[in-house]
């Protein structure tokens, strides 16, 4: 018998192990998040009949991020503690307790088509006219298509609830752009602060998670987290605390990083599509004709208003909602 030092023949050399390619592992990253965002907008409409109350969800919400990282947010205290107020309002208002709980009331009231459009949909046109309210010039060329085909998507939506008059839906529909209205408000402030994603993290949650505290331990509002069943919270915890909360924010960093905030925003694009495909197995919600129109109208109108201009005259370019703030081009 014939002898070898060579080591088994069946090894790979390392480097034919398959990898993936960077720009790979940020569409991988990117897909990942826009399943998340489809899961918010579902489970936004899935609390209504969950044994969870919307105080319960805003505490894993908020609490389940400041517990995973704890060590990372505790090494970033000076920096999120030198944010300025202004700033630091923006964001907690924006994307926290009461951007959650007028996204989850207006969810309970319409349906997550509704939340998967209006919310993430709607929130250039309110950049837009913060942006024009603050001196920033009018939108132009493809952004103004855009914006257009947006408010045009809206109203196809809500339309067929207006005659006949169905007012638990508008009302819903008018909450969620409120909803949408804070988001673009913390889009806003994203843009003012100079933290990473996890250090946003924290600037976010941190007091989001204290004033759901106090609200629930001085009664303001109810809790039933001791009652609920374990798999409604184990449901919000993943979906809302470590997908919302942790995963969507640093996964969309990455992949800005890989592919670009363009391509990015115009992939992201297509979460209220995603909302509307997975509604129909998970919550038995058939797709209507004023989703079938409207859905598509604001997907398209999403994607233009968000692509990059070609010159400097051109309007700025009006990002989608995120959980965390856009990375420069040259991170």
């Amino acid at each position: 018998m014939v002898t070898t030092n060579a080591g088994p023949a069946t090894a790979l050399p390392e480097r034919a192990r398959p990898r993936l390619s960077a720009t790979a592992k940020g569409a991988l990253a990117l897909v990942v998040t826009v399943l998340i965002w489809a899961a918010f907008a579902l489970s936004a409409r899935a609390l209504s009949s969950s044994s969870l109350l919307p105080a319960d969800a805003a505490l894993l919400r908020f609490g389940v991020p400041l517990l995973v990282l704890a060590p990372a947010l505790w090494r970033r205290r000076r920096r999120i503690a030198a944010v300025r107020p202004a700033t630091a309002l923006k964001i907690a208002c924006g994307a926290g307790v009461p951007f959650f709980l007028a996204a989850m009331y207006g969810g309970s009231l319409t349906s997550a088509a509704f939340v998967g459009s209006i919310v993430p949909g709607m929130v250039p046109l309110f950049v837009s006219a913060l942006m024009v309210a603050a001196g920033k010039g009018l939108p132009r060329g493809t952004q103004a298509v855009g914006l257009a085909l947006i408010a045009a998507g809206v109203v196809a939506l809500v339309w067929r609830f207006v005659v006949p008059l169905n007012t638990q839906v508008l009302a819903g529909a008018g909450i969620l752009l409120v909803a949408s209205g804070l988001w673009a408000l913390y889009t806003i402030g994203l843009k003012e602060v100079d933290l990473d994603p996890v250090g946003s993290i924290g600037l976010l949650c941190l007091p989001s998670f204290a004033v759901m505290a106090l609200l629930v331990l001085t009664g303001v509002l109810p809790t039933g987290l001791a009652s609920a069943e374990p798999g409604d919270i184990a449901l919000f915890l993943v979906v809302q605390g470590l997908g919302v909360g942790l995963c969507a924010g640093l996964l969309y960093a990455y992949a800005i990083r890989s592919l670009g905030a363009e391509r990015s925003s115009t992939v992201g694009s297509l979460s209220p599509v995603a909302v509307v495909l997975l509604a129909i197995p998970l919550l038995g919600e058939s797709p209507t004709a004023a989703v079938l129109v409207g859905v598509p109208l604001i997907t398209a109108g999403v994607a233009l208003a968000n692509r990059r201009p070609r010159t400097r005259t051109a309007a700025v370019p009006l990002p989608l909602p995120r959980t965390q703030p856009e990375v420069p081009d040259h991170a």
